[in-house]
């Protein structure tokens, strides 16, 4: 009995090699886009983004000052996956 792993690669090598041999392309895709509609924004998530982007200010400022993440999330009184969320919606980092 041929084993249904190898029988699936197999089958997703033809799939790709068909895919790539009529023309195919491969594309990027970019960070935050999405074709599921359930994944998509919220209302809801679009309010918890303006509020982080409210405090983004601060928060990029206390990481400019050279603060640690967490020292950054103590000063503010958040949580660290916030503040670190915060960092990279706006495209900072903090140092370790």
């Amino acid at each position: 009995m041929p084993n249904p792993r190898d029988q699936l690669l197999d089958s997703l090598n033809q799939q790709l090699d068909q895919f790539f041999g009529s023309g195919g392309r491969a594309q990027q895709i970019p960070s935050g886009v999405t074709g599921d509609p359930k994944l998509a924004s919220t209302p809801h998530h679009d309010r918890l983004r303006v509020e982080r982007n409210k405090i983004a200010p601060k928060v990029r400022e206390l990481a400019e000052a050279g603060k640690t993440i967490s020292e950054t999330a103590k000063t503010l009184h958040m949580h660290v996956k916030r503040v670190a969320l915060i960092a990279s919606e706006n495209g900072f980092k903090f140092n370790s």
